[in-house]
């Protein structure tokens, strides 16, 4: 074999491995201007179909949840099809019929917990290419000194041309620039390539950044407001446990803390703020350690017992008069018990704090409602964090407290001349960390001005900060004179970014009319500026033929309600939601692997539903009673001729004789014309039960409560479809919102196998097959 013949050898397997499915994508570049920290970034994918038939090209980026998407398009050969940013309501009006036909797909989804995932894919003839190309923008946030930029692609294959290009230009210089990609192998080293810039452009709009360094800190007053509800109970208490003993580890001598811990009833470890002297934190190690859980939730009485704690500790100059304070609450659940009504606790709050300090709000896990969580923190000038439940969460508690553990100023005030400056975004704080960076922006009445003049004011550990700057621009015409590495406008659409993001959040905390005018003018905004916000959507249209679907990219928001009236899982145990209570009622099957349950039976629709039960794979040999779950489905739809059966493997679609099967990595569409309504007067089965009894009101009452066998699990007695029930406080888990662990839920335990509540026994519904 000659060198010659080797090489073309090797070319040849090349080009096998470029191409996947008789796909090729033979470029993919990533191209990202940072000038301020605004970064505009603009992903572009070129693929073409290798294949003898028509084939599905993918296109996949997850980008920052911060980020707005403000333009993408597809070109197939040589026809462009943009998408188009429309009013959401509008957009879904447009689209309603195609969607009820199956026509249309959401292109962007949450995918992790500071990413979402825009996924766009589209059906092209033999030998067609396709440039797909998508452009979003986001305003760097400074953490701990330092920005991040994440860029994250998934061409899930070999790729010919890639690269990425990123090009900043920051007015303030660059004293560090570090560049990481998972990909980048020791041998891949020298291809990254960085260097450095300072440029600055106004043009009728002006930002500021305000960063002050080498301040003194100002001792913090901290109270920590803990629930301990038995939801909490298991690897949620014992993260919280370890979070806290790191975090007083991490406290300074001048600072005052306080721990408060509310589950049915409130408790605090001292009557008042103390000093954190090396005593009092070897003590608050040890209280730390003993926490435990217990009870239902009274998240009111544990926030107003902190909130009047701090307000009196101020009153008795027990804190020092120049210092921060701050409220960190941490729930995982709904208020259950005092008051729970979620308005009267946001009023009783906003009340009693009176804008005097800030207070965060961390929903551990999915069973918050995180839209109380985030409007209660919004109206009293902090903000809300999710605490994703995995095993990191004692490190996500750690990291939000470091955020704002190290407080340099308060009420920082930035002005600027009224007769100069229109449209000024967020210019007062309650505080500014150490660390982290306030940004204010505006627009110049006189779009020619070339100065600024800014008044800053605020409040220091020793003493106020007072001081007047000017700022002009003696730089921009050389700055202008590289214009072309520097994307059009930008502060313009940063400040129009910025107004964006903070009328977003004020409408979350306003009522009325009050938000009605925010929306609007977010609305005008993001339509003007082409940004995909929570309050619009982009339409992505495509070729008609091969069965291409038109998608809607939506912005995806942190507070997705995730409530569904029932769940089913193991044990296999059943979750009911009652809303008017506020409350859940919950009971257990308990029958031997193999039986078949009957949960829906609909003689009109021809439609049943059969669940087989398995085993536990780690069955306990001392327990009384064996836990099984549903490990087989069966549906069918007798009318039809059609049968489903879905395992935790497979899915099996049979058609009359004809089966087919997928696992749970397919995508797959069934087309079926006409829809399966159930028709509840004539449907048997446990689910339909459910549906009688739930999606019509439900009335039962709670009396007698009292200690029953296990002390954390109080009994009562429920009178319901006039009967008397002995049942139990306890939890169940739902598995929709965590799938790894679930979310333990508060409910009342019927006992015997729902007797008293379904109708009939449980017996009743065993069925002898699955179909």
């Amino acid at each position: 074999m000659t060198e010659s013949d080797l090489d073309v050898r090797e070319k040849r397997n090349v080009d096998n491995d470029l191409v996947v499915n008789g796909i090729e994508i033979y470029s993919m570049k990533i191209d990202s201007k940072v000038t301020s920290r605004f970064a505009h970034n603009v992903i572009t994918s070129k693929a073409v179909n290798r294949g003898n038939v028509h084939k599905e090209v993918v296109f996949d980026v997850e980008l920052p949840k911060t980020a707005f998407i403000t333009n993408f398009s597809m070109t197939i050969d040589g026809v462009t099809y943009p998408g188009t940013v429309k009013e959401k309501e509008a957009a879904k009006k447009q689209y309603e019929k195609a969607v009820s036909k199956g026509q249309t797909a959401g292109l962007v989804k949450a995918s992790g917990r500071k990413t979402e995932k825009f996924t766009v894919s589209v059906n092209i003839a033999a030998a067609s290419k396709v440039h797909f190309e998508l452009t979003y923008e986001e305003l760097l946030k400074r953490q701990f000194g330092k920005y991040e930029m994440f860029i994250k692609v998934k061409p899930k294959q070999l790729v010919r041309d890639f690269e990425i290009e990123v090009d900043i230009f920051e007015p303030q210089g660059i004293s560090e620039l570090e560049a990481e990609g998972t990909f980048i192998t020791n041998e891949l080293q020298n291809i990254v390539k960085k260097t450095f810039s300072e440029k600055k452009i106004v043009n009728g709009y002006f930002v500021h950044f305000f960063a002050p360094t080498n301040l003194p800190k100002l001792p913090k007053n901290i109270i920590f407001v803990i629930d301990i509800s038995g939801s909490m109970a298991g690897r949620e208490i014992e993260q919280t446990r370890e979070a806290l003993l790191k975090i007083l580890d991490d406290i300074k001598e001048d600072d005052f803390f306080n721990f408060i811990l509310f589950g049915s009833e409130v408790h605090t470890w001292k009557e008042t703020l103390i000093k954190a002297t090396p005593k009092n934190l070897d003590e608050a190690r040890a209280f730390v350690r003993g926490i435990d859980t217990s009870g239902m939730t009274n998240l009111h009485g544990g926030i107003m017992r902190g909130i009047n704690m701090l307000n009196d500790a101020h009153e008795q100059n027990v804190v020092p008069k120049r210092s921060a304070s701050i409220i960190i609450m941490l729930t995982d659940g709904q208020p259950n018990v005092g008051v729970s009504n979620t308005q009267d606790i946001q009023t009783d709050v906003k009340k009693a704090i009176e804008g005097k300090y800030p207070l965060y709000n961390l929903g551990f896990g999915y069973g918050v409602d995180y839209n109380f969580l985030e409007k209660m923190a919004l109206e009293n000038k902090g903000l809300a964090r999710r605490i994703y439940p995995d095993s990191d969460s004692a490190l996500q508690l750690q990291g939000f407290y470091d955020e704002v553990s190290n407080p340099m100023l308060t009420d920082v005030e930035l002005n600027y001349p009224e007769n100069e400056i229109s449209d000024l975004t967020k210019n007062t704080f309650k505080h500014f960390y150490d660390g982290s960076e306030i940004v204010v922006a505006g627009r110049f009445i006189d779009n020619n001005q070339n100065s600024l003049t800014v008044d800053v004011r605020g409040e220091g550990a020793n003493d106020a900060l007072s001081y007047t700057a000017q700022q002009d621009a003696e730089q921009t015409a050389k700055a202008f004179q590289e214009q072309q590495y520097i994307f059009g406008d930008y502060i313009e659409r940063l400040w129009a970014y910025l107004t964006i993001e903070q009328l977003l959040e004020k409408r979350i905390a306003a009522t009325g009319e009050e938000k009605e005018n925010f929306t609007a003018e977010a609305l005008d905004l993001s339509l003007k500026y082409k940004f995909v916000t929570p309050l619009t959507s982009m339409v992505v249209t495509k070729p008609e033929d091969h069965d291409n679907q038109d998608g809607i990219a939506d912005k995806p928001i942190e507070a997705q309600d995730i409530t569904a009236p029932m769940l089913v899982d193991g044990d296999p145990h059943f979750i009911i939601s009652v809303p008017q209570k506020e409350d859940a009622i919950c009971f257990n099957i308990n029958e031997n692997p193999g039986a078949v349950l009957n949960l829906i039976n609909d003689p009109v629709t021809g439609i049943t539903v059969n669940g087989e039960l398995i085993g536990d794979k780690k069955a306990n040999s001392d327990a009384k009673i064996q836990n099984t779950y549903f490990g087989k489905l069966g549906i069918a739809n007798k009318h039809l001729d059609l049968k489903l059966t879905v395992t935790p493997e497979k899915i099996i679609v049979q058609k009359g004789n004809e089966k087919t099967g997928f696992t749970w990595l397919d995508s797959v569409t069934l087309q079926q014309e006409g829809s399966w309504n159930l028709h509840t007067d004539d449907t048997h089965g446990i689910l339909v039960n459910y549906r009688r009894q739930f999606f019509r009101p439900i009335d039962f009452t709670i009396l007698e409560i009292h200690p029953g066998s296990d002390p954390k699990k109080p009994d009562a007695t429920m009178i319901v479809k006039n009967k008397k029930l002995t049942v139990t406080r306890g939890w169940q888990k739902d598995f929709r919102g965590d799938p790894a662990h679930g979310i333990d839920i508060p409910c009342w335990f019927v006992h015997n196998n729902g007797a008293g509540l379904i109708d009939g026994v449980h017996t009743d519904y065993i069925v002898s097959s699955l179909f």
